[in-house]
């Protein structure tokens, strides 16, 4: 198990319940493949430097997870498909040592 860095940015037009379950169901991805949520950070609605699928704004969610490559691969298919998944962005992180 590695430990990655996973942003996402979902569609700023979606109502609290929508935006909730979309991103319970991304990290269920994760926690389905015997990885594990170490921490949530959600920035909140950021406006964009520039237009991005006729948006301007997105809610932007941190999570920092510790998971195996099978994990990972599920959750950037699920994201690239989802049309309320505006970017992602997965970083490995260096171990804690």
């Amino acid at each position: 198990m590695k430990k990655y860095e996973i942003m996402y940015i979902v569609n700023a037009s979606l109502d609290d319940a929508a935006r909730q379950s979309l991103m319970e169901r991304l990290h269920a991805i994760i926690t389905d493949h015997e990885g594990s949520i170490d921490k949530v950070d959600e920035w909140g609605v950021k406006e964009f430097a520039y237009e991005i699928n006729h948006m301007n704004k997105g809610y932007y969610v941190v999570i920092n997870v510790t998971a195996n490559n099978e994990g990972i691969e599920e959750f950037q298919r699920i994201a690239r498909i989802s049309n309320n998944v505006v970017r992602y962005m997965v970083l490995k992180t260096e171990d804690e040592k």
